[in-house]
């Protein structure tokens, strides 16, 4: 090629690569699932919907980005696969088959994890290790799947297999281990030196603890029977854990090394989503049948404050910046959003229909993340 044309071609490769990074990194965003429409986009510069990543029918639910922000990771429930999505395009690139019912995914060390519920004729997906050890017993149900929390039938029993915790390397997008954890696994919290792996089963009333390399089962923690745990969040310093209650309507402060319960708090009707805020002075508490989020001081658990949402507010995340709080409202179909430190309301961004969880680029404190 002559030098000439070489060096535009080089050029113009540049302002393309230049432009694809730009408009992955246009600010912070924050992205929330909608178990109809897809995943929304929204600019928090502005606080609102920017565009809309649809993916047909697929029903996304648990979401959580790499580390750099450049690939968004969705548990869908129609499909019953983790799919990897490019955020600067929002094209699927990879998926790879879960199983049954996968609703609550983290990424970890290079790793997701995704939790599902293999069903009476389920097991790990083709070609993977059996589970590593059961962690848990049967229970009562009554579990929401999409619906308002509490409702449905009774369809946990001790004649179906529990939940499983499906561990997908990142690199190749493959499941490589599957573990057993108790019936109706929900939120996922890892311990501060990254070892341990925490589960919540809510069918089964317990917490289940792993170890984070081999997926090992290390302890299972029973709770009070038909309490239905849900949210779980490690705290700041690490040395405790806050584990939600929805159908007792409390929360349970456990001690991060003997997973004693040291204290049990009182909240509005069914507490879910969980997370200390930025700076580590408060807990926030999504009540979602109570149509609140609740404030409590993060080290003597005193409540200070509730605020009033919308319907099915599950999971919330705070904005990069620590400013503003932004709850995703299922069945109000729109984001909430308040100051974070008055706790008055700013807007609300709707076009959301069954929104399920939000998180945020650059990473911030939240339910889930």
């Amino acid at each position: 090629m002559h030098p000439k044309k070489a060096t535009a071609h080089l050029a113009l490769a540049s302002v393309v690569t230049l432009g694809a990074s730009l408009a992955w990194a246009a600010g912070p965003t924050a992205y929330v699932t909608s178990e109809t429409a897809g995943v929304g986009v929204i600019d928090l510069d502005q606080m609102t919907l920017a565009k809309t990543f649809s993916f047909g029918d697929d029903g996304p639910r648990g979401l959580s980005l790499t580390a750099a922000g450049r690939r968004l990771l969705l548990a869908n429930k129609k499909p019953g696969d983790l799919s990897e999505v490019d955020t600067a395009t929002g094209k699927v690139l990879r998926r790879v088959k879960i199983g049954q019912n996968p609703e609550f995914v983290r990424v970890y060390g290079g790793y997701a994890y995704v939790t599902y519920e293999p069903g009476e004729n389920g097991g790990p997906p083709p070609g993977v290790p059996g589970a590593s050890g059961a962690a848990g017993a049967s229970g009562a149900s009554g579990a929401d799947k999409g619906g308002p929390p509490g409702a449905g039938k009774d369809d946990d029993n001790a004649n179906e297999p529990p939940a499983e915790i499906a561990i997908v390397d990142l690199k190749s997008l493959r499941v490589i281990r599957s573990v057993k954890s108790g019936h109706e696994t929900e939120g996922m919290e890892f311990s501060g030196d990254g070892k341990e792996l925490l589960v919540t089963n809510e069918g089964d009333d317990t917490v289940s603890v792993y170890h984070v390399g081999t997926g090992a089962p290390l302890r299972t923690l029973k709770l009070d029977h038909g309490s239905r745990p849900r949210g779980i969040k490690r705290s700041p310093d690490g040395k405790q854990y806050v584990v939600t209650l929805e159908n007792t309507n409390k929360f349970v402060v456990l001690d991060a090394h003997s997973f004693k319960v040291l204290k049990t708090v009182d909240t509005q009707l069914g507490p879910y989503g969980v997370s200390y805020d930025p700076a580590g002075k408060r807990l926030m508490v999504a009540a979602a049948r109570g149509k609140m989020l609740q404030v409590f001081d993060a080290k003597t658990f005193d409540h200070i404050t509730d605020v009033p949402v919308g319907l099915r507010c599950w999971h919330f995340s705070f904005t990069p910046d620590g400013s503003k709080i932004m709850l995703a409202c299922g069945r109000s179909n729109a984001v909430y959003v308040f100051d974070a430190t008055s706790y008055q309301p700013i807007k609300q961004i709707e076009g959301l229909p069954l929104a399920w969880g939000i998180v945020t680029y650059p990473h911030s404190a939240g339910s889930i993340e």
